[in-house]
């Protein structure tokens, strides 16, 4: 479907791509496929420790890489210029704000949670709170989240970028790069991902950078960005309207919090419940830094991470505002059959400011270089989502079907799953091409906010509140749940009107934003979990050993999966590093709010 509108008369790829590229892309793969196998070999993976934690041995350089590749999949690339694109800087936020959460992480969540001695999350509440029926439904809802928002985003906008840049078929092209993925996720297990994940680190960040350079040199560089983003508007416009002019509050991060796009209430106080979910509870994260040798380790991994997630604003956001400058017929299109002739969607192309980018202004070979490494982005935020459901399927859901299944079984179903899991995204792709609304960012972050603010409150309560217990938790989550896909329920029924139709969708849409919205389910969440917890009798103290944030052991060894203790004990961990963990932890903070206030 949008092949055909895709290559009609905006661009014509499979010219512009030269052999240099081509030759480029098969040796980055093969390079890619080689380091997979050479990691894979230096870990015995056929332990369930060895395939699903790395054997507790990752040093924290390639931890921190691997958090920032994680969470900056090729649909950031894509949906972070796109939002940019659209309305300007305020998106940074949902980057920036990283930074606390990234911090509590380490000095907070990862001391409770290896002292609890766990593997994935829902089994650190499972022992927290007693009771299967918690863990069941996080695994379940993990596993949803990470189909709905995760999977099918990345794949789709991997393909969009293949299909920008070669005029390949959508999905002959993400066929092809599902194999390459499986086939080394499949292979190697949690080692293969973090060492991948740290060479495609190093190359996204080269690459983006190499062409924010020549971005910026297009258009005459950084202090005329401003005046030339506010001139991008496109020749055909819906008369009548506004929604062709770029936005006056563009370079602004702050935005009024009544009738902004991103308003400042919201990307402080939803985007943190938003944020504390993803970096401090979320499988994918979380088991990154557990894979650590030591504490220290896992604490210089998340301030690297949170340095690299202070570059997405000058390397992906305003080089996507740039690509609306230079190209605003095509990425700044508003006439929906104008839309349709660029890109297929007719509710606007953002989404295609990147790779346009890409495709425009790289010179062959570096081209090629660039689409390597958005597949590699790809890549990666797949396979560490692989493999991380995989683990959870066969840790939290498997084991309880079969109580006696062998270490052997446990692989083979790990492996199983994620092909399974494969097959489920290739087949949630028309849907999502078909509904992919303008923003593919926005789209991210809406289903983020409806799912995930009741797990927030739950694992908070559960390290700081020793009172929370069973009951009063799987409530909680409950009721978060109904409110939160009532709310998903109105926004698939009432989608955001085009440009120029009235805005008939009923209040609780049009009028609560969705980051206001994750604050109050956070917060109806909390109270029914504190009601439920205070009507209930309390969990015995013994219980409560090793699990919470007031009863942590502070000189245990960490416990590895099959239960026998290995890895040094942070106690042994030179003080020097911790002062110097400590030391890197208050400048990246002052570097953080100094930035904020300067885009403010």
């Amino acid at each position: 479907m949008m092949e055909g509108n895709s290559t009609a008369g905006s661009f014509t790829p499979a010219q512009q791509f030269s052999i240099a590229d081509l030759v480029v892309v098969v040796v980055y793969f093969s390079l890619n496929v080689a380091v997979g196998i050479w990691s894979s070999c230096r870990v015995n993976r056929n332990t369930v420790s060895g395939y699903f934690l790395a054997g507790r041995d990752m040093a924290w350089w390639p931890i921190g890489a691997s958090l920032f590749a994680s969470s900056e999949g090729s649909g950031l690339f894509i949906g972070l210029a796109g939002t940019g694109a659209a309305g300007g800087i305020a998106v940074t936020g949902f980057e920036w704000n990283a930074t606390y959460a990234l911090l509590a992480l380490a000095w907070v969540f990862v001391p409770v949670y290896i002292s609890s001695g766990i593997v994935t999350m829902p089994e650190y509440l499972q022992r927290r709170f007693g009771g299967e029926r918690i863990r069941m439904y996080l695994s379940g809802l993990s596993l949803l989240l990470s189909i709905f928002t995760k999977i099918s985003t990345d794949l789709y906008s991997g393909a969009l970028f293949v299909q920008v840049c070669l005029g390949w078929d959508l999905y002959l092209s993400t066929v092809l790069m599902l194999v390459v993925t499986g086939l080394y996720t499949i292979v190697g297990g949690l080692v293969a991902v973090i060492y991948t994940d740290a060479l495609q680190t190093l190359i996204m960040v080269l690459g983006a950078i190499a062409l924010a350079v020549k971005a910026f040199n297009e258009i005459g560089g950084y202090p005329n960005l401003e005046e030339a983003y506010l001139k991008a508007v496109p020749s055909k416009i819906v008369p009548n309207t506004t929604c062709h002019l770029p936005r006056a509050d563009a370079m602004h991060l702050f935005r009024d919090p009544v009738s902004g796009d991103l308003p400042w209430t919201g990307m402080t106080f939803g985007l943190s419940v938003m944020a504390t979910w993803y970096w401090c509870t979320d499988q994918v994260i979380v088991q990154r830094s557990l894979s650590a040798k030591s504490l220290s380790h896992a604490k210089a991994g998340s301030i690297l991470a949170s340095y690299l997630k202070m570059l997405p604003l000058f390397v992906i956001i305003m080089p996507g505002m740039i690509s609306r400058v230079l190209y605003p017929d095509a990425v700044a299109c508003v006439d929906p059959e104008e839309c349709a002739r660029v890109c297929g969607a007719t509710v606007g192309c953002s989404n295609i400011a990147y790779p346009k980018l890409v495709v425009e202004l790289m010179p062959s070979g570096l081209r090629g270089l660039m689409i390597a490494v958005m597949m590699a982005a790809l890549m990666s935020s797949l396979t560490s989502i692989f493999n991380s459901s995989s683990t959870l399927f066969t840790m939290d859901i498997w084991r309880k079907l079969r109580p006696g299944a062998g270490e052997r079984e446990l692989l083979l179903v790990g492996r199983v799953v994620t092909v399974v899991l494969v097959a489920l995204s290739v087949v949630w792709i028309p849907i999502l091409q078909s509904s992919s609304g303008g923003q593919l960012y926005i789209y991210i972050q809406a289903v983020t906010s409806y799912l995930a603010p009741p797990v927030t409150a739950v694992f908070v309560l559960a390290v700081f509140w020793p009172r929370a217990n069973e009951q009063g938790a799987f409530w909680g989550l409950m009721a978060g749940l109904v409110l939160g896909l009532a709310r998903m329920g109105l926004e698939l029924v009432y989608p955001v009107p085009r440009c120029g139709v009235p805005d008939r969708r009923p209040w609780l849409l049009a009028d609560i934003h969705y980051l206001h919205f994750a604050v109050l389910l956070c917060a109806a969440t909390g109270a029914v979990v504190a009601g439920g917890s205070l009507l209930t009798p309390p969990l015995p103290p013994v219980q409560l050993k090793n699990l919470t944030w007031w009863t942590l052991s502070r000189e245990s060894p960490q416990p590895s999966v099959d239960g026998t203790s290995q890895g040094p004990p942070d106690g042994e961990c030179p003080p020097f590093w911790a002062r110097i963990c400590g030391i890197n932890a208050v400048v990246l903070l002052c570097i953080n709010i100094f930035c904020y206030a300067y885009f403010a």
